[in-house]
């Protein structure tokens, strides 16, 4: 064969291989092994404080977070879906967790969790996660700003040396004595100067640090300097409490499923709706960061819900796609999955040979960390933006965040749903009506779509219409003519005629 013929059989070979690998997001055959072993290394380091500060929130032990984080990088990082996404208990889950353990007790988020991850890939089999990127922006970000509002009104307490209370009127009512006890107790001192510098750290850290130091992820630096200040100096702030990983495997037993009722099937399809809208959110957000194999979002949505269903068998909390572990894992280099199941494979190994760590980490350290996750999850400076240039849609976004505040998750998620449903409706119902008066005779236009919700403009128009003159009403241009509407203007037109009126009308082509 001529060389040349050997040079483009090498071309086109290569280039087959590269779309083979955009395409299915396998490893590829190129060595990348030490960018993805240095990436997972960050991911790690990043992963450890925000595993177990999610579990303190969350009322579970600690180790519960770590089992998470292990499985959203050895069982999520192997599947199909997405290459570089991160997956691990989020921040977000914070409120639904502790709800579900307070409502229906540990013993039944393994199941909650197994039946959600389920559910997660009943729809990614039926091809339905494509349907979460139709979820209007302006609910999603709403939903993200109340889980912020509650994340920051929950973990101002354990910084001040208070239990959490359970409700949002408790947590309201109780800042007063909250007050109090950061500035008049030694353990409230304690916990807000603790607090306070874990936050100026993690702020700081990456504009202020040295290039080769700021590499290090801000919040391990954060809770390492903390926990250090508070063993030396023998501060009076709780702290950690850890035990075996095996011992804290909480799975659920055959007793639990006898018991699922009504409300317990409602926490699962919540927890799969909200776990399934942020994993997928997020990897719309991580493919923009790279230039790597995009996400399959069908894919992606059983990957998620076979991790989750791993999590349920072992009790543990229930995952998503995480953004800051992410992030940091495009951000530090990663080229394949390879770095999201290192990155696993390293919180087994921490938590196997060295758990008596996490043991000398105050809580308040932990609940800066979650209160600057939950100041994050505000976006004030979008939120901003958005109100200022679509009143309409940051209606929206204020109405599903306030109203996640006052209730729940869920009803606020489907409140803010049934506000941009019916925002749409109005919008795109658009009606125009044109009248041009001659001496004899009046040329009524109308344009748009026709439908109940403009029926009020549209009589208001036809009934002040002069009976003296004949009216031509053109309704040809108009989009969509729905049933209501069109029954209106028949209505009008035999009424018009049985009082002398003379009338002309012109339908759509086609009637709704």
């Amino acid at each position: 064969m001529p060389r040349t013929a050997f040079a483009l059989e090498g071309i086109v070979t290569t280039q087959l291989e590269d779309k083979s690998q955009r395409r299915t997001g396998r490893l590829p055959k190129a060595p990348h092994f030490g960018a993805d072993l240095a990436a997972s290394l960050v991911v790690f380091l990043v992963a450890v404080p925000l595993c177990v500060g999610v579990a303190a929130a969350s009322g579970v032990p600690v180790e519960l977070g770590i089992i998470t984080g292990i499985v959203g990088g050895l069982v999520v990082g192997l599947l199909p879906g997405s290459s570089l996404q991160v997956s691990g208990p989020a921040a977000g889950l914070t409120v639904l967790v502790a709800s579900a353990v307070s409502q229906h007790g540990l013993g039944m988020l393994g199941v909650i969790v197994l039946g959600a991850g389920v559910v997660q890939i009943l729809l990614g089999v039926s091809r339905l996660g494509t349907w979460f990127r139709a979820i209007s922006p302006s609910v999603v970000q709403g939903m993200l700003a109340g889980i912020g509002l509650v994340l920051i009104l929950g973990q101002i307490y354990p910084v001040g040396g208070l239990a959490q209370p359970d409700t949002t009127a408790e947590k309201f009512g109780g800042l007063g004595e909250l007050a109090t006890a950061m500035v008049t107790t030694p353990q409230g001192l304690a916990g807000l100067g603790l607090g306070v510098a874990a936050l100026l750290i993690m702020t700081g850290w990456k504009k202020f640090a040295p290039a080769p130091l700021n590499l290090v992820p801000g919040p391990l630096i954060a809770v390492v300097l903390t926990s250090a200040l508070a063993a030396l100096v023998a501060l009076p702030v709780q702290k950690i409490e850890v035990g075996s990983l095996l011992s804290s495997l909480n799975p659920p037993a055959l007793t639990d499923f006898g018991a699922v009722n009504a409300a317990i099937l409602g926490s699962i399809l919540t927890f799969a709706l909200i776990a399934s809208a942020e994993s997928l959110f997020s990897a719309a957000a991580v493919d923009r960061m790279h230039d790597g194999p995009k996400t399959r979002y069908n894919k992606e949505l059983v990957a998620q819900g076979a991790g989750n269903a791993v999590c349920g068998v072992f009790g543990a909390l229930p995952m998503t796609a995480v953004i800051v572990r992410s992030s940091a894992n495009v951000q530090a280099g990663a080229k394949t999955k390879l770095s999201r199941i290192l990155h696993g494979f390293w919180l087994l190994l921490f938590v196997v040979l060295l758990p008596g760590l996490l043991a000398f980490i105050p809580t308040a350290v932990l609940a800066a960390l979650l209160i600057q996750a939950g100041w994050k999850l505000l976006e004030l400076k979008a939120v901003a933006k958005l109100v200022r240039e679509h009143r309409s849609e940051g209606f929206v976004l204020v109405l599903t965040a306030v109203t996640i505040v006052a209730t729940d998750l869920l009803i606020g998620t489907l409140t803010g749903l049934a506000a941009a449903v019916i925002k749409m409706a109005i919008e795109v119902s658009r009606l125009s009506v044109n009248a041009k008066h001659a001496d004899d005779h009046v040329h009524v236009e109308l344009g748009g779509n026709a439908t109940f919700l403009r029926l009020p403009r549209l009589l208001d128009h036809l009934e002040n219409l002069p009976q003296h003159k004949h009216v031509h009403l053109d309704l040809s241009t108009v989009r969509h003519l729905d049933r209501a509407c069109h029954q209106a203007v028949d209505n009008w037109v035999a009424e018009h005629r049985r009082n002398n009126g003379s009338v002309e009308v012109a339908m759509p082509a086609k009637v709704g």
